[in-house]
């Protein structure tokens, strides 16, 4: 038991007596231990936080990497236009 338990076990003795409040210290543990079972799936270890970082720098290099090229069709397409309306206007 740790010291918890027995200040717990203690101030339970007194009012329950030796067998109830053991019973009722143990209950008590188990219930903490199965509650943290539950939480211990959600939480983060530290390779899930590597493998997020790492997978948000491949998703920042594409994303850069895909409004550059955007921004250089877009580039392209005005100068096209550009010289669409100056050989229109040539005739």
């Amino acid at each position: 038991m740790s010291v918890t338990e027995i200040q717990l076990f203690q101030i339970l003795k007194a009012k329950l007596g030796e067998k109830e409040a053991e019973q009722l210290v143990s209950f008590v543990k188990d219930e903490v231990k199965s509650e943290f079972e539950n939480k211990r799936e959600l939480l983060a270890t530290k390779e899930d936080i590597a493998n997020t970082k790492e997978y948000i720098l491949q998703v920042k290099s594409e994303l850069s990497k895909s409004i550059y090229l955007v921004g250089l069709i877009q580039f392209l397409a005005i100068v096209g236009s550009v010289i669409g309306i100056i050989n229109f206007m040539m005739k």
